[in-house]
């Protein structure tokens, strides 16, 4: 139940969530296994219950950017492999080992500072493939052989990231395709030099929906997880809701918001809803051509985005009143606002968008 104190919420479906982890299973090489990313609080929607509610799916991986999330997981009980995607400087050693996280070797320079700490550690090692971001040269051979070579280094994995796979422009599809070669053709000269790759993965969201099954470990399943960024599908798992806090009515000509930036042209209502850019929405929305559901009907944003407050016009639903919810993100009576459409008018990535919807806003978990 939604608690009747809250000023604005979010709403999480941990059915979608679990619905949508079973449709990209489903879409893995025989063999593979979901890696579920819950970094960044999971995308906004709670890492905790998400993960969770994923282990109960039979998800046994997890992905996270730092080791304070690692660690989060760790205290609310969630078993199995929790890899850091991030760079963890060696002081952290001894808790990445007390808490059994596996750190991904971010190069050749990092792997020999993990080592130098002393401990024993799991650790995957990133391979770059054509991003340049984290990651040892999947040409380097040298390098990966002296990274194996160093007792305290217990490599169960090797995995790369593919940056454009998510593209359909024939270019990109050519480049992702150069990258999934350098990385089977690295993981096969590891094995011919006699060490084990252990568990292999390069698909995040993007390679899963987008590239057929690949002949990995696992698959980083990120925004997808969450009903975001494609697959037909595929089911959003969060909605965003907030409260009518008074309505006023204006008469043509008057104004109303930071700068008057609203100008009545018609007698209008507007309703304050008690949400704003302080809890991560774009303050740039309402400009853009915002709008949120009052009743299942479609209201626009007025004026300019408050910190904690925005304006709607609610002139045409006649039955909007003070303390109903309102949706702005999610359905309601039949209709829809997705996070995408948002993130579109933005100019952004529903990754982005989720991201940065803040801590203040209650969650509301929906089983």
């Amino acid at each position: 139940m939604t608690d009747p104190r809250a000023r604005a919420w979010k709403e999480i479906d941990l059915d979608a969530l679990a619905h949508n982890a079973r449709v990209l299973q489903d879409l893995l090489h025989p063999g593979c296994r979901l890696m579920a990313v819950v970094k960044a609080d999971a995308y906004g929607h709670g890492a905790v219950p998400a993960a969770r509610r994923l282990a109960r799916e039979g998800v046994t991986a997890f992905a996270v950017a730092c080791l304070d999330e690692g660690i989060t997981l760790r205290r609310a009980g969630v078993q199995g492999m929790i890899l850091i995607l991030g760079y963890t400087p060696p002081e952290a050693v001894p808790l990445l080992v007390r808490w059994g996280l596996t750190q991904t070797v971010a190069d050749e320079a990092h792997g020999r500072a993990l080592n130098a700490a002393g401990r024993r550690l799991s650790v995957h090692l990133a391979l770059d493939t054509g991003m340049r971001r984290l990651g040892v040269s999947a040409e380097d051979l040298r390098a990966l052989h002296r990274l194996y070579g160093m007792e305290n280094l217990d490599i169960t994995g090797v995995f790369s990231h593919l940056c454009v796979s998510d593209s359909p422009n024939p270019s990109d599809r050519d480049y992702t395709q150069g990258q999934l070669e350098r990385f089977y053709r690295a993981v096969d000269r590891l094995r011919r030099g006699g060490h084990d790759p252990g568990e292999i993965h390069i698909q995040a969201s993007g390679g899963i929906l987008n590239l057929p099954p690949q002949p990995c470990s696992y698959a980083r399943a990120g925004i997808a997880l969450y009903g975001a960024g494609g697959g037909s599908d595929l089911r959003p798992v969060l909605s965003l809701r907030a409260r009518i806090a008074c309505i006023r009515t204006l008469a043509p000509g008057e104004r109303a918001g930071y700068g008057l930036d609203f100008q009545a042209v018609r007698e209008t209502r507007l309703a304050v809803v008690t949400v704003g850019y302080g809890d991560g929405l774009p303050r740039a929305l309402c400009r853009l051509g915002g709008r949120a559901l009052v009743n299942g009907r479609s209201c626009p944003m007025a004026g300019r985005m408050c910190m904690d407050q925005l304006l709607l016009d609610v002139t045409d639903v006649p039955r909007a009143l003070p303390g109903q919810a309102v949706t702005l993100i999610g359905q309601e009576a039949g209709q829809r606002i997705q996070v995408e459409e948002i993130a579109q008018a933005c100019g952004t990535i529903p990754n982005e968008v989720l991201c940065q919807l803040g801590g203040r806003l209650g969650l509301v978990l929906r089983q």
